[in-house]
């Protein structure tokens, strides 16, 4: 398509100019009439989050995304981009993308009487439409609004009043487009004011000068609930002109939190390694369990962070296992869990209880507990109490924990299991086939589909067995023993 390089070009064309928001509302309804996706890449807020944001959008509204750490805010205002017009005209020259249709500064008013039709345009695309700024203490009103520049005043013979003199900030570079400012509450109070007239008026002025321009944008914001109470807060009369305020949320199952982790996390590898469903589930119920646990701060929340570079550390703890032992074989074990710790540690803020603990106690219980719940969802548990039945003989009643007898024996005959994530699998499997029973175990409530995934889930039982305190594992040098639970007390 031939774009137009004058007004007079622009007008034969038939070009219909919009306001932002119309443009927006527009788009959205064409987009959503075809059936297109609107937001690519946004997990689990079908039913939540995203039919609210689409409602603000037909209402023409400025908006404030509140939610925690980790919940795809930024990347949320960031799409908005696909909602406006590829190219836009703009007049050549203009530093806040002004319509050419209707100027808005003094100068090319000037300009666009003198020219006529032979004003010259440019076109804006719309990658270039969006700007956003995080919101720190130091960020100033001459940042985002603009100042009066003194020295261009004297080197153009300009009075200071004249609005040629103004440094424009970022907010009305953004004019025609959509400007985000994320964690609002971190602006000082004196800086929220400026916004004020921006979204009360569609304009703004700089220090105290009659200068109003007015601007045509979309303003969107982002806060995290924690901020209002321990860093800053939104000023009331800001916060009252937001007109839609969206609440998102973590993932609310394990299907939608693996594909976020599936999606966001490095992938590319040297070689594919194929991870089974059941490690990629107990990785994200870590995540689950931490927004649960009573010594993680759920005020700062618990990122999908946690969970992409969890599942990152595991992929390369295999590759390291392959490397060291020149093996092709590079399929996952239980034992790799425990290689994410750095991840667990590194994304969670711990309450005083938690502190006492200390942060590496706490995610290994994490893990444990992620674990435990996974493999409860699989096998029976392994211990139940004897309901009391009357005229029924003690030996009729079996317990449970049973199925696990030949696994239970093995050890409390004094024998131990040593593996490690460093092991060889031919050693690794020789290792796990020691154990009378444990195969059949697997085999009962699982269908397996190859050797790989039967010993994985072999050292999956022992592990369950452990984290139900029926067996003992120890932990010297990075590797994992497991013992009797009895005679390890005893030695203790």
């Amino acid at each position: 398509m031939k774009l137009a390089k004058t007004l007079g070009e622009l007008k034969k064309s038939g070009y219909r100019n919009l306001s932002i928001k119309d443009e927006l509302r527009k788009n959205l309804i064409s987009m959503i009439k075809s059936g297109k996706k609107r937001f690519p890449g946004i997990i689990g807020f079908d039913r939540s989050v995203l039919p609210q944001l689409e409602n603000a959008i037909l209402s023409k509204h400025d908006i404030l995304l509140l939610g925690l750490r980790g919940q795809a805010k930024t990347r949320i205002l960031r799409q908005l981009v696909s909602l406006l017009d590829e190219y836009i005209p703009v007049i050549k020259g203009s530093q806040l993308n002004e319509d050419p249709f209707r100027p808005i500064s003094d100068h090319y008013r000037r300009l666009a009487e003198e020219t006529g039709d032979d004003l010259e345009i440019d076109w804006l695309h719309r990658d270039r439409r969006y700007n956003e700024k995080l919101a720190t203490p130091d960020v100033t009103v001459a940042d985002l609004i603009g100042d009066l520049d003194p020295i261009k005043a004297v080197r153009e013979k300009l009075d200071i009043s004249n609005e040629e003199v103004i440094h424009w900030g970022i907010i009305p570079r953004t004019n025609r487009g959509i400007f985000a400012i994320n964690e609002l509450p971190d602006l000082q109070p004196r800086i929220q004011v400026a916004l004020l007239n921006i979204l009360e008026e569609n304009d703004l002025q700089i220090r105290g000068f009659p200068i109003r321009i007015p601007l045509d944008m979309m303003l969107a914001f982002t806060a995290n609930p924690e901020d209002y109470t321990n860093r800053g807060n939104i000023i009331t009369p800001l916060k009252d002109r937001i007109a839609s305020q969206i609440n998102t949320h973590y993932p609310k199952n394990i299907e939608d939190a693996k594909s976020i982790t599936g999606q966001e996390a490095w992938l590319e590898r040297d070689h594919k390694i194929q991870v089974p469903e059941i490690l990629k589930d107990i990785i994200e119920e870590i995540a689950f369990q931490a927004r649960e646990s009573e010594y993680v701060d759920q005020t700062s929340g618990v990122s999908a962070r946690l969970t992409i570079s969890a599942y990152e550390n595991l992929l390369s703890n295999i590759e390291r296992r392959a490397a060291i032992n020149g093996a092709e074989d590079i399929y996952p074990r239980i034992a790799d869990l425990y290689s994410v710790l750095p991840s667990v540690i590194g994304k969670i803020e711990l309450v005083y209880e938690g502190e006492l603990e200390g942060p590496n106690i706490v995610a290994v219980n994490l893990i444990g507990e992620a674990l435990k719940k996974t493999f409860l969802r699989i096998f029976p548990p392994p211990r139940t109490e004897r309901k009391k039945k009357e005229n029924i003989p003690a030996e009729d009643l079996i317990p449970e924990e049973s199925v696990y007898a030949p696994v239970i024996d093995f050890f409390s005959s004094g024998k131990q299991l040593e593996i490690s994530d460093e092991m060889p699998y031919a050693q690794y499997k020789s290792r796990l086939s020691e154990i009378v029973g444990l195969e059949k175990i697997v085999k009962k409530y699982r269908k397996i589909k190859d050797d790989r995934e039967l010993f994985i889930m072999m050292e999956f039982v022992l592990e369950g067995l452990h984290q139900m305190n029926i067996i003992a594992k120890e932990s010297p040098d990075n590797k994992f023993v497991y013992t009797d639970m009895i005679q390890r007390i005893l030695r203790s």
